[in-house]
């Protein structure tokens, strides 16, 4: 029997995709202050930096991760990242939600499907953006 005590890992759940190289993109929400965090960087101009190795967890059931979902979600999903972290004011969330109606359909995503993208993220999206819903750190064994 192994009598060393083995150091647990510690995760985080609920992402699928990660960045394999860094993503920038001018959105329409400027914060009183820039905001900097190890992965995702907003000035007070609305440049939006998202760096190499985020994780997160492409469009949320019941849609369906498609290519032209793809970048609106990674991008709405720092947004919201920001907004659960309490760096970035819930007055923010509608405009997240209209970048990503946006940028899903500059990526060829049909008007129909994008209005009920954006409608989906506007009925059920709060409780992903409310800092009361911070994912909490797993631990295993």
């Amino acid at each position: 029997m192994n009598t060393r005590q083995r150091e647990k890992i510690r995760y985080k759940s609920g992402y699928k995709y990660q960045l394999t190289q860094a993503y920038r993109i001018q959105v329409d929400i400027r914060p009183p202050v820039p905001i900097i965090t190890e992965y995702i960087r907003l000035d007070m101009k609305g440049k939006l930096r998202i760096a190499d190795g985020y994780a997160f967890d492409g469009p949320s059931w019941p849609a369906i991760d498609t290519k032209n979902f793809m970048r609106g979600s990674l991008v709405h999903d720092a947004l919201y990242a920001l907004m659960r972290e309490g760096r970035l004011s819930q007055d923010c969330r509608e405009a997240a939600d209209k970048i990503l109606r946006r940028l899903v359909r500059e990526d060829g995503m049909s008007w129909l499907r994008a209005w009920w993208v954006y409608h989906g993220v506007r009925l059920g999206g709060g409780p992903a953006a409310d800092p009361a819903t911070k994912r909490p750190p797993l631990e295993a064994p």
